[in-house]
């Protein structure tokens, strides 16, 4: 997920509206996108066994994404029994106070949900460091930084840590991984503390 205010390239990013928020405002379904997003085409079976839930709720939650856009069928895998999903798009872009305005309490609902993908990966990262490739951990960073910024200040910073991510941004998620290289998530957050 990410919030953007550049242009959008429709091809590779969906850009949120009402009416996909709606749909993204339950946690199981962006879970879901993610998982496809990441992983590539999966069958609901498949996206079951990683989540932890039966086929019959991933196969509504699928259906629902399908309504929305946001997945597609892929038919070059599986057949009338076994169908295979795949991601419409590589992210999601959106305007926060726009569907603030919109939508307060759904878009409410879907950051608290995506915070807290946000923090199930970072709690799988610090579980996996003891068995983390020594190189890894020494690349690896979980930290935050205090500033003293006005918005302006603190939006200029943001769109200059965007430039350097979107530079060794993967065209495409599930394509094979480099030898040597893995996948790595970078997550940002930037928001005004209370100084109580």
């Amino acid at each position: 997920m990410s919030q953007n205010d550049e242009p959008t390239d429709p091809a590779r990013t969906v850009e949120l509206d009402g009416r996909l928020l709606r749909t993204l405002a339950h946690p199981m379904r962006n879970r879901m996108l993610g998982l496809l997003r990441v992983h590539g085409p999966a069958t609901a079976t498949t996206l079951a066994e990683r989540l932890g839930v039966n086929t019959g709720a991933t196969s509504y939650h699928l259906r629902q994404l399908a309504e929305a856009g946001l997945v597609v069928e892929d038919d070059s895998r599986g057949n009338a029994r076994d169908r295979w999903w795949k991601s419409a798009h590589q992210g999601t872009a959106f305007d926060t106070g726009k569907l603030l305005d919109e939508e307060p309490e759904l878009t409410l609902g879907f950051l608290h949900g995506v915070g807290q993908i946000y923090a199930e990966n970072m709690f799988q990262a610090i579980d996996s460091l003891q068995t983390m490739a020594p190189e890894w951990r020494e690349a690896s960073l979980i930290s935050d930084y205090l500033f003293r910024l006005s918005a302006a200040e603190t939006h200029q910073m943001m769109q200059e840590v965007l430039a350097v991510l979107e530079k060794y941004r993967s065209e495409d998620l599930t394509a094979p991984i480099p030898e040597g290289a893995k996948q790595v998530t970078v997550q940002i957050q930037a928001y005004p503390r209370e100084t109580r």
